[in-house]
């Protein structure tokens, strides 16, 4: 799984992600919605890029299940390194830990984004897309632990006799 691009709505998340684990956060204007009816549940983020709204929205079950073990759910939230490019010769590798997440069934969902506005014109074409899957799991809170740096090793080089 790769991060393109994480949105959060204080400078100073941005500023750690950004400074300590060179990650690629950016700040800008959020806000959520979370409510329950009539045995569903409806999720919603919103974020302003200029003077744009964006959104993604999920509409789910409102009981959570355990995640199948070997399902692609379980292959998307149970991933406990993290890597951050720092320059072409160096990678930041971090331990990410968390409990095991449940996850709710998905029933209907809405992606309202101009992809090539808030991640960049080579991620345009999503505008055009389909996902291939879509997920809502009940998070927690995680420690980042154990960063070290990861040296490219230089290339092997053949050498004629």
């Amino acid at each position: 799984m790769v991060f393109i691009k994480e949105i959060v709505p204080k400078p100073a998340l941005t500023f750690v992600a950004n400074i300590v684990y060179k990650e690629n956060y950016e700040t800008l204007p959020m806000k959520h919605t979370w409510s329950e009816a009539e045995g569903e549940r409806l999720i919603e983020y919103n974020w302003r890029k200029g003077s744009d709204w964006h959104t993604f929205s999920v509409k789910a079950k409102e009981q959570a299940t355990e995640i199948q073990p070997g399902s692609e759910t379980e292959f998307i939230t149970e991933h406990y390194w993290g890597y951050a490019k720092v320059s072409d010769s160096k990678t930041n590798e971090y331990e990410v830990t968390h409990p095991r997440w449940d996850v709710y069934d998905v029933l209907d969902y809405t992606i309202d984004v101009d992809f090539g506005d808030v991640y960049g014109a080579e991620f345009s074409f999503l505008n055009e897309r389909a996902p291939v899957s879509v997920m809502l799991a009940e998070g927690s809170e995680i420690t980042v632990e154990n960063k070290k740096k990861i040296k490219k090793r230089p290339a092997a080089k053949a050498i004629a006799h």
